[in-house]
């Protein structure tokens, strides 16, 4: 008995030694530097367990969920026991695709408590206790049920406000933090020049210099001064690079840039963002110059790393390491694929199929060497000691309500929204509507649907949480006004269509809202490709609204199915009327432009966006929102963006050469003159400063806001560049009759262009100053002179 008793206390004893021990490991020191915690931890994991780190798998599956009770699943298990993992992806996301509704998926505490169940596993039942990092969809609102839902990233960079953006990414971190993210994917920083292309709403537009300030203000926003603070999360950058442009719109085809074209427009907004301290940047599915993005060295490491000093870890896209052997035929086995990607510089597998056990196989046939590999590991441990995984690994589940979905954030979904309407025209001053109006038709398939107004990578939210058009008018006008409501078609599907009902409601009202557009709202009725993104289906019995959004590309932009015959028909009424447009790329509104009176441009306006478009219909807010896309008249334009390059644009036979829309455009419902351009230059030995200020003033009757851009045309170079380039913008709340002061400062990071001899420069010469309201839309004008070159 007393040798029984000897046994079971030595084992205690053992064990207590051995957790006394472990808590003293070099790695599990929270007063060690980084650096010493990394090394230790990599010293301690077998070849397995390293690449089992750069895998991560597909997240929805990792929990059960039995009643309000959720726990580990046996599938988190079996990925852990056999494959290492070191990370999830969406794990909490909800949609179609996933499987996961209101009902199977997640409520925010229930996700604290599911990513929690999965630490708790992760620390406790491995050999080493290593964290997972979770990676979560967040480009406008954690994709998760219960989070705020944001306008999409389009209407983001509509406001023209990076302040603003700044202060909605912020939300956006503390909700993905909350319920156990620890790092969003976004922001999305392609160039969006073919609006054909499917992904246009997750894109800031056509111009870099925009995209690279709204890129900026999303990595300040999501991650803080540094990462690691609380309440933030490691931002991940989308998709390196030059995704946006891919052949005749097809989603993740081939792109023909050429290395200048890159250099001057496709990788400054990412160089922005890295030089923000961005953590973690995503490779594109597309190739460029016959180099897959997943596995080019030269952009991997020479660029990102070498040239901008990236120091976080990069991704690909989901399952495009396996792309390199069957979409561009590259590699002849999946561990030659492995190989490439490895040596490339590209980190972490996303989906968990593209490295493992062909990882393992590339290092035992010595195509990667343990030094490669040991990099990627460190980069990726590096972030998850960062973030203060290993030292907080929990999330307090008792403070989510307060955290996420507030009426706080609610606000600023609104705002966002507000901000990023853009008023396209007003013909004699129809706009804003009267609230005492008897009798208001509000019509269209966009005008009471929940999910067509929100984008794509949003999750499932009650009906109640989201406010339409509908709802927003209604809640605007006074209790006497009659709201008729008539959906009279639907965005694609013309066999339900009632066009006679709209027209009767329209001649019955005072003044008719008409609410058109498109649609990105993933449903059960689509299939879905492997990496997410739907497939078309030709003989579906059944059509949805779904005409943008990933996969969705198009070869025209019109108006689908039968909405033009629905507005048509109620302007053939006679009564006043106004078109609002939700959607996710330009669609061709020449028709409306000849004919409608007012039309409002909402993009997918997120949660509150009902409530935003009411407040610029009825005059609660003056509308001060610019496109960031340029619109065009016909497909037979494109591309169709401000800053092309030199010589300037002819008129075809049929139509003119100008957009429809310019870049930059917005109305008001107030007017705004500019006077008093001053130019001062001062050129020092290596570097310039060319300070600019103007006078804007409001001579209308309403107080608004005004978004001033400067632009900059280098009248000769060396190489070509474009007929004109967005370089400063502010947006200024102005009251009726005040004048505001503006003023903007250029140095040569301003007016660099990538020489001849593949070096940056500015070359001395002659520049003129644009000033205005717009790209087409130049109200003051000047030029300087630089008497000297300045290199970069």
């Amino acid at each position: 008995m007393m040798k029984i008793i000897y046994i079971v206390g030595s084992i205690i004893m053992y064990l207590g030694l051995a957790r006394v021990n472990a808590q003293t490991l070099p790695y599990k020191n929270s007063l060690l530097p980084i650096d010493e915690r990394v090394n230790d931890l990599l010293g301690r994991m077998t070849v397995d367990e390293k690449v089992g780190q750069l895998s991560k798998i597909l997240g929805w599956e990792m929990y059960e969920k039995d009643g309000k009770n959720v726990r580990v699943s046996s599938k988190l298990k079996e990925a852990v026991k056999q494959q290492h993992i070191g990370m999830l992806w969406a794990t909490l996301r909800a949609d179609p695709w996933t499987q996961k509704t209101l009902t199977n998926g997640l409520s925010p505490k229930e996700a604290a408590r599911a990513t929690n169940a999965i630490q708790r596993y992760m620390i406790d039942s491995t050999r080493l206790g290593i964290p997972l990092l979770l990676s979560e969809e967040a480009p406008h609102g954690h994709m998760a049920i219960g989070a705020t839902v944001f306008p999409t990233a389009i209407g983001q960079a509509s406001t023209w406000n990076p302040v603003l953006i700044q202060q909605m990414a912020s939300v956006i971190a503390r909700e993905t933090y909350a319920v156990g993210g620890k790092n969003g994917y976004g922001p999305v920083l392609d160039l969006a020049r073919d609006p054909r292309w499917s992904r246009t709403e997750e894109s800031y537009g056509e111009d870099p210099y925009l995209i690279g300030q709204m890129g900026r203000a999303m990595v300040s926003g999501f991650q803080g001064e540094k990462i690691g603070e609380p309440d933030k999360i490691i931002a991940t950058l989308k998709h390196f690079v030059a995704y946006g442009v891919p052949e005749g719109g097809h989603n993740g085809g081939s792109v023909s840039v050429g290395e200048r074209t890159l250099m001057q427009h496709y990788l400054p907004p990412f160089e922005k963002a890295v030089k923000a301290g961005a953590g973690s940047v995503m490779t594109a599915y597309n190739s460029i110059d016959g180099i897959p993005c997943s596995a080019n060295q030269w952009l991997l490491n020479e660029i990102l790393r070498q040239q901008w000093g990236f120091n976080g870890f990069v991704v690909s896209d989901l399952l495009s390491i396996s792309g390199l052997t069957g979409n561009h035929g590259t590699a002849r086995d999946a561990a030659h694929a492995a190989a490439q990607s490895m040596q490339a510089g590209l980190d972490v597998d996303l989906s968990g199929t593209g490295y493992g056990v062909n990882l393992l196989e590339a290092v035992k046939t010595g195509q990667v060497d343990l030094q490669a590999l040991d990099r990627a590991v460190s980069r990726v441990l590096y972030q998850k000691f960062t973030l203060g995984l290993f030292d907080r690994p929990y999330v307090d589940e008792k403070a989510v309500d307060r955290q996420v979905g507030t009426t706080a954030h609610a606000v600023l979904a609104r705002q966002v929204a507000r901000e990023s309407i853009v008023l396209l025209k007003n013909e004699e001053g129809m706009l804003p509507l009267s609230k005492s109006l008897k009798r208001i038709a509000v019509i269209g398939p966009n005008a009471d649907n929940i999910y067509n107004q929100l984008g794509d990578y949003t999750a499932p939210q009650p009906e109640e949480k989201i406010k339409t058009v509908l709802d927003g008018v209604r809640a605007a006008v006074s209790k006497s006004t009659v709201v008729d409501y008539v959906k009279g078609c639907a965005i694609r599907d013309t066999t339900s269509t009632d066009i006679d009902a709209a027209v009767h409601a329209a001649t019955r009202a005072d003044a008719i809202i008409v609410v058109l557009g498109g649609s990105s709202a993933r449903d059960f009725k689509t299939s879905y490709q492997a990496t997410g993104a739907a497939t078309i289906d030709a003989n579906a019995k059944t059509i949805s609204d779904m005409e943008s959004g990933e996969g969705f590309d198009r070869s025209t932009l019109d108006l689908m199915g039968n909405q033009l015959q629905l507005l048509q028909a109620l302007k053939a009424t006679g009564k006043p009327i106004v078109l609002v447009t939700i959607k996710g790329r330009p669609l061709n509104l020449n028709w409306a432009d000849q004919h409608i009176p007012a039309i409002i441009d909402a993009w997918y306006p997120g949660q509150e966006g009902g409530l935003a478009i009411a407040d610029v219909l009825f005059g609660d807010y003056n509308p001060a929102g610019r496109l960031p896309i340029s619109v065009a008249r016909s497909v037979g334009q494109l591309p169709v963006h401000y800053n092309h390059d030199k010589p300037k644009h002819h008129n075809y036979v049929e139509s003119e050469a100008t957009p429809l829309y310019a870049f930059g455009y917005g109305l008001s419902y107030t007017d705004f003159t500019y006077s008093d351009l001053q130019i001062k230059v001062e050129e020092r030995d290596k570097d310039f400063k060319c300070s600019i200020a103007f006078q804007v003033k409001n001579v209308g009757n309403r107080d608004g806001d005004e978004v001033s851009q400067l632009y900059i045309v280098d009248e000769v170079s060396s190489v070509v560049t474009p007929v004109k380039q967005l370089k400063r913008f502010e947006r200024k709340f102005i009251r009726s009759g005040d004048t505001e002061t503006f003023v903007f400062d250029l140095t040569k990071e301003d007016l660099r262009l990538w020489g001849i001899d593949k070096k940056w420069k500015v070359e001395k010469g002659k520049f003129k100053l644009l000033v205005g309201s717009s790209s087409d839309d130049i109200r003051l004008s000047s030029e300087f002179s630089l008497e000297k070159d300045y290199t970069l």
